[in-house]
């Protein structure tokens, strides 16, 4: 589950960092043949063309620089990430607030709890130990600290949807199957159907960003790199509409 997650966020990222080197082939390379050009015509250019003349000229100027920076704080966050719990721990509460990739991943966790729990309790281990296990494979700190807390709870004689409704990160569904299970004395059989319905919802919504991403960052490279031939051709452009409105007059 977790290397689909991670395969669906690896397409955008390796198609903005190619959008990136195409862009910046073409501004340090590219623009400042035409700028050559353009210079024969003794004519302004237009305002979005002569932007990109100027972003060619910083690129051409600075790029070794923005190289140097955007790979010094590549390689700073990932020795950051390594060193600092809390620069973890924040990212990880972060990520679940993001739009549409947090939903995933909240439901990813709720089915890694629900999974671990059901086939840990089903082989025999005791509940309060079964919860330890989850804790550790909880793969977010917002559900390793509510787990934690529900390990105390039920040490203590609370039972587990009762602990589970007080920690408010659980969806009532799960905790009604849970309710259930308890009741029932059927606890794993009820957590492995919440868990099979949580991860096909993974799934599905994985496939869906997918599938919503591709016309998403087709759009984004189209405006980025058309948008750069568009400001080059447009002084051209303009020069054909000239001369041939001087012709006809």
């Amino acid at each position: 589950m977790k290397a689909k997650i991670k395969s669906a966020m690896n397409y955008p990222i390796a198609v903005l960092v190619v959008a990136s080197v195409v862009s910046g082939i073409l501004l340090i390379k590219v623009v400042p043949q035409f700028e050559e050009i353009f210079a024969g015509f003794g004519a302004e250019l237009p305002e979005f063309t002569q932007m990109v003349v100027d972003m060619s000229r910083f690129m051409q100027e600075w790029w070794f620089i923005a190289v140097a920076v955007i790979a010094a704080i590549y390689f700073g966050y990932k020795e950051a990430h390594k060193r600092s719990q809390a620069l973890r721990d924040g990212q990880e509460r972060l990520a679940l607030k993001m739009p549409i990739l947090g939903d995933i991943l909240d439901k990813s966790c709720i089915a890694r709890f629900a999974r671990t729990l059901s086939t840990t309790f089903a082989a025999g281990v005791p509940l309060v130990d079964a919860l330890e296990s989850v804790a550790g494979a909880a793969g977010n700190v917002v559900y390793l600290e509510a787990i934690s807390q529900i390990k105390e709870d039920v040490s203590s004689g609370i039972q587990l949807n009762t602990s589970m409704k007080a920690q408010g990160v659980f969806p009532n569904m799960v905790i009604q199957m849970v309710a259930i299970g308890e009741e029932a004395g059927a606890l794993d059989g009820m957590l492995d159907k919440a868990a099979t319905y949580y991860e096909e919802m993974v799934d599905n919504a994985v496939d869906g960003l997918t599938s919503l991403m591709e016309p998403v960052i087709m759009s984004f490279l189209g405006v980025v790199i058309g948008g750069l031939i568009i400001a080059m051709y447009l002084p051209i452009f303009g020069m054909g509409d000239a001369i041939g409105g001087g012709g006809g007059h």
